[in-house]
């Protein structure tokens, strides 16, 4: 690619590289040479080929020169290791046993008109579109992966001839160079720099050195050659370790406890015949536990029907302005978390009121005008007054910690009791006289979409949508029961704590006070928490080194409007952006629903446009 010409460096070719990728191909004709910079998909902008070094060459036909229009074209360089398109977490090579998290009708790649954006909309399938799937399968990630990368080839295929991109299968170790000049990507195992006039991280999921307590397990299991796997993308972790019928102590009981239950049963050999696991012999018995105890409250499975419930209420726009104008800041407890309750309680309400009226003691008018005007207090009076079964009243504590105040006296008691409290969990899930539980899921996507303009909130939010939002689909829940029926899967409890002593690993739970569990394997089963100072990504860490900001959590900190990076005064870096979960206006951790005006397509649409603005300045005055 020609040395003079503008060049832009987009850090991190999965999702949201990708992403990034279509909104700069869609905003081009309107940014970067006026209606003949896009072509449809007639040809390919960068044409690739692996070369010998790891770096993907563009093809001859790739244009140059003036192809964009009125400014000349630019060079696109993506760096990743992995493949384009899915990146690390969502490549093709992976076990075809692990599922997404979301159906196949919830994800897309392509906006829409609910997204608030000064860009176009560029229409597109979503994944049960494009892979010709029921909406409503679990589709796995190798598909995903499949789909992401046809969302980059045709994005790609978009682009103009002047436009190049090449793709580097490499790491970059670092940025450099000055606020108002050329910036210079270093690789790993290239002896010359990429000059780029910008630089976008889209780097993901990220993984971290161990802290302090993860360090002193692992020397302890050095010491006494036991198992200690830390926290780590399951698909990547060595489970070979892990033996045959002997107990392993798991940490955690979200989604990577789900990957690794699967990998380590179906994964070697079990099998399924109706509600009933079929043992290969090489499974190790599972002792789960966690803070909550519980896994992760199942995917609603049945479809909405009827009116939905008018989001935002009490936590929109106006609300998110008026917190972000205080001058002496916020407190998320005090001043937003009662925002949040208030709105999935009038999503919830509203459902129960409009589908099971039988159920209620008030017109809905009254109670909506109650209740608007109440605080927490007077909100449980009327709810009392309102609603005469505790069942149907909204408990956000309960759902988030549903094991507080119970205790069992064995460890057999203890695994009927979580046995009852999943298959509860699936009948409520999957029955439509539950429908509130859906609206309260629909008041967390649009909470969601309004807390990103707050930045890094902690982590207390995160963990708790997850919970009720981003649970195991149904049938993973019900493999949960066959495994424990079968011995295989023991459950350990609430407020699960580890303990290293007399050689062997020990656990203990507040929910059996009396029920010790010791093993000579440890398994951290939940992601990598990592902040800018111990990510492993040496990237990162410098730009942090050298003055980038970060929040109280550790997220990387970026402008609002258009994801630049600040330094420490707040001033952001005319050069350099970031985008995703390693920022503290991460967006959507999971894959954006069609029709939910995404945060995460606006934040891409933003930068795109800010990238392309100063690309075209940048090649005009050069042309002058």
């Amino acid at each position: 690619m020609s040395a003079g010409r503008p060049a832009l460096v987009i850090v991190g070719a999965g999702p949201r590289g990708t992403g990034l990728l279509e909104r700069i191909a869609a905003n081009l004709p309107e940014l970067y040479g006026g209606s003949g910079a896009a072509r449809g998909h007639e040809g390919i902008g960068g044409i690739e080929g692996v070369g010998d070094t790891g770096v993907a060459e563009s093809g001859e036909g790739a244009g140059g020169g003036e192809g964009a229009g009125g400014a000349g074209g630019f060079d696109i360089h993506l760096v990743d290791p992995h493949p384009p398109g899915g990146g690390r977490i969502w490549r093709e090579e992976q076990p075809p046993l692990l599922w997404m998290n979301s159906q196949a009708q919830d994800v897309t790649m392509f906006t829409d008109e609910t997204v608030a954006m000064d860009g176009p909309v560029v229409e597109g399938p979503t994944l049960h579109e494009w892979a010709d799937l029921d909406g409503r399968v679990f589709a796995d990630r190798q598909r995903q992966g499949t789909y992401l990368r046809w969302v980059y080839e045709r994005t790609v295929d978009a682009l103009p001839p002047g436009i190049r991109v090449r793709h580097h299968r490499r790491r970059a170790l670092r940025v450099e160079g000055p606020r108002g000049g050329r910036q210079q990507v270093w690789l790993e195992g290239v002896a010359q720099p990429l000059a780029a006039d910008l630089v976008v991280l889209t780097l993901g999921h990220l993984d971290a050195e161990l802290d302090h307590e993860q360090r002193d397990l692992a020397a302890y299991a050095e010491r006494h050659q036991l198992v200690h796997l830390p926290p780590d993308f399951t698909a990547d972790s060595d489970l070979s370790a892990l033996e045959a019928g002997e107990p392993v102590l798991v940490r955690g009981f979200g989604l990577a406890f789900v990957d690794l239950m699967v990998l380590l049963t179906e994964g070697r050999g079990g099998r399924y015949e109706g509600d009933t696991y079929i043992p290969s012999g090489r499974e190790p018995v599972l002792y789960v536990g966690s803070r909550r105890g519980v896994p992760y409250h199942s995917k609603i499975g049945y479809d909405w029907e009827g009116e939905r419930p008018p989001l935002p209420r009490f936590l929109g726009p106006a609300e998110i302005d008026g917190l972000l104008a205080r001058p002496e800041g916020f407190d998320f407890r005090r001043d937003v978390q009662p925002l949040i309750e208030k709105e999935l309680g009038f999503a919830h309400y509203h459902r129960l009121f409009a589908a099971h009226s039988e159920r209620t003691r008030m017109a809905w008018t009254d109670f909506e005008e109650k209740y608007a005007a109440a605080d927490s207090a007077e909100i449980q009076a009327l709810v009392a007054s309102a609603v005469p079964d505790p069942a149907d009243r909204l408990d956000l504590a309960a759902l988030d910690h549903p094991l507080d105040g119970v205790r069992f006296t064995s460890s057999e008691d203890l695994q009927a009791g979580l046995r009852a409290y999943i298959e509860e969990d699936l009948t409520r899930r999957h029955d439509p006289a539950g429908s509130p539980d859906l609206a309260v899921f629909l008041g967390l996507l649009s909470v969601y979409g309004q807390l990103v303009r707050l930045g890094d909130i902690g982590p207390w939010w995160h963990g708790f949508f997850s919970c009720l939002a981003s649970g195991p689909p149904g049938p993973r829940l019900r493999q949960m029961l066959a495994l424990s029926r079968a011995g295989i899967l023991r459950f350990v409890g609430a407020d699960m704590t580890v303990t290293a002593e007399g050689g062997v690993f020990r656990a203990h739970s507040a929910t059996a006070p009396g029920v010790s569990v010791e093993a000579r394997a440890l398994v951290e089963a939940r992601l990598p928490h990592p902040t800018v100072e111990r990510t492993s990504d040496p990237l990162l860490r410098r730009l942090y080194a050298e003055g980038a900001a970060a929040t109280s959590e550790g997220l990387l900190a970026v402008d609002p409007v258009d994801s630049r990076v600040l330094d420490r005064s707040g001033t952001p870096h005319p050069r350099r952006f970031a985008l995703g979960p390693h920022t503290d206006a991460r967006g959507s951790g999971a894959f954006t629903r069609p029709r939910t005006g995404g945060p995460a397509f606006r934040q891409n649409d933003a930068a795109a446009r800010a990238a392309l603005a100063f690309l075209r300045a940048l090649s005009c005055r050069a042309a002058a």
